[in-house]
């Protein structure tokens, strides 16, 4: 398809997307997913899968514009929790909570979510054009990726753990294997066998890193926040500056930005590797980068703005192995890939020819709920930051009811909500003994990741460890892993040597 034909193919797209049914049911889809993405631990695939069964019968290029608004609108949702009330709603929005929610605590709340709506919006746009121009090639490209391949973009992504591990880097490691350790809970996909389950059959799945990450964000919020109330120290927040961002933030974060578009619709391209995956190396990448490194962690705007763009565009690159090879990037697009099935479509190349309005009406139809969420969700701003003025004790019992509900509604029992109360208390100990936690949960949410893709590559290879340099991407995410972990090492040695120098001179 060459490119005169992609932009004839463009424009009936929109004709198709702009006709009234459609842009009503996109209004609606990208509405609901910003309110899904608000309540912690729904997450947009389980909302996509309960307002499935209502569009049986329905016509299919409104009823998946409407679910893929779900899925892209939950992205913009998960940031005003993940900021405000430091409980993101998924793992990919555990990056947001690293700044944003140190940039609320200083009053900038409002500033950190105009740089998320910003940057979801640029990088979104991003995404769509990728989706639009390089759907094709980048999907021949995710094939050429097996077992080995994505045992090293995981090895990759956990070099980011030396920018998550703050001051104390001994600390952080802790953290990422007991993470890591936490992720070897639950069946055992290869042999069938339970393992560290100890009798409980609700373990037999794993722990859900959802319930993970409110324990650990939120209810260990709660519990510092009980704490300050006990000792008289709990005040509101208060809102400084303006609500948006200064020209100096925006300055400083445009070019992230842009870098995290363009990392998170490549890691979105590959099949499985999710939106996690590039919000850690878009973070990662920024802090190595960045001239105001030493801000992350404690409210940088650069830190809520990569992985955000990241986050975003990564949605958009899940499309592209949907749309193309019918395989779902991601699990929302396999609950999508459902859809297509309900609705008697097969997505592939062929679905390109068959149902060129269908196809194109849905990719245009990301345009328009793009534009149409930036607008909606600025003027918002200045309500969600309102949420910081309740009274710390309405605050308090407003997350924990919000937490208890979305955990509660993943499988429906009371054990997850003796696991998040388990997980509140380690968040509370790791925070008082200032361990990250970032690194836990990227070592949980890649762990079984990693297990499963080294134990195929050496079933593949019989063994060899070759595998794992077999090919050209291996060896180059071997080398940028390498580079991720040694360079930080030597940049911080040159530092303090010539920090050194300059007061012997002195």
């Amino acid at each position: 398809m060459d490119f005169a034909e992609t932009l004839e193919h463009v424009f009936n797209g929109f004709e198709v997307a702009m006709q009234w049914k459609n842009v009503l049911f996109l209004f609606i889809g990208a509405i609901l997913g910003t309110l899904i993405g608000i309540m912690p631990g729904i997450g947009t695939s389980s909302g996509i899968a309960l307002l499935l069964p209502m569009t049986f019968g329905m016509d299919p290029i409104p009823s998946l514009i409407m679910l893929a608004g779900i899925y892209y609108g939950g992205m913009y949702g998960n940031t005003a929790s993940a900021v405000l009330i430091n409980t993101p709603g998924t793992a990919s929005a555990s990056m947001t909570t690293v700044d944003g929610y140190p940039m609320a605590k200083k009053g900038r709340g409002g500033a950190a979510l105009a740089a998320s709506a910003i940057a979801s919006f640029i990088a979104g746009t991003i995404g769509i054009l990728g989706l639009t121009f390089l759907a094709i090639p980048f999907a021949e490209f995710a094939l050429r990726f097996g077992p080995a391949e994505y045992f090293m973009l995981m090895f990759f992504a956990m070099s980011a753990v030396s920018s998550l591990t703050g001051r104390s880097v001994p600390k952080g490691l802790f953290a990422a294997i007991f993470g890591l350790m936490l992720a070897s809970i639950g069946m055992d996909l290869q042999t069938g066998i339970p393992r560290y389950v100890y009798d409980i059959p609700e373990l037999q799945t794993g722990i859900s890193f959802l319930i993970v990450i409110v324990g650990a964000f939120a209810v260990a919020e709660i519990l510092l926040n009980v704490e300050k109330w006990f000792m008289g120290r709990l005040e509101p927040i208060k809102i400084q500056g303006s609500l948006y961002l200064t020209r100096e933030e925006w300055k400083r974060c445009w070019r992230p930005i842009v870098r995290g578009g363009l990392i998170g619709f490549f890691i979105g391209v590959l099949p499985g590797a999710g939106g996690t995956i590039a919000t850690v190396i878009a973070y990662s990448t920024e802090q190595k980068l960045s001239k105001y490194g030493h801000e992350f962690g404690t409210g940088a705007i650069e830190g809520v703005a990569a992985p955000e763009a990241a986050n975003n565009a990564s949605t958009c690159g899940a499309f592209v192995p949907l749309l193309t090879l019918g395989i779902p990037g991601s699990g929302t697009t396999a609950v999508l890939l459902g859809a297509f099935i309900l609705f008697g479509l097969e997505p592939g190349a062929e679905l390109f020819q068959t149902n060129p309005e269908l196809v194109w009406g849905l990719v245009d139809s990301m345009y328009l709920g793009n534009v149409f969420l930036i607008i909606m969700n600025l003027p918002l701003i200045g309500v969600f930051v309102r949420v910081l003025y309740l009274p710390p004790g309405i605050l308090i019992s407003l997350i924990l009811s919000v937490a208890s509900i979305g955990i509660y509604a993943i499988h429906n029992n009371t054990t997850d909500l003796y696991l998040l109360l388990m997980f509140g208390v380690l968040g509370y100990v790791f925070r008082k003994l200032k361990i990250p936690i970032p690194p836990m949960i990227l070592g949980i949410v890649l762990g079984k990741l990693m297990e499963n893709s080294l134990r195929q590559a050496l079933i593949i290879s019989s063994g060899d460890i070759k595998i794992f340099f077999s090919s050209s991407i291996s060896i180059t995410l071997f080398v940028l892993a390498l580079a991720a972990m040694i360079l930080p090492i030597i940049a911080s040695r040159l530092r303090i040597g010539r920090e050194r120098s300059m007061g012997a001179d002195d």
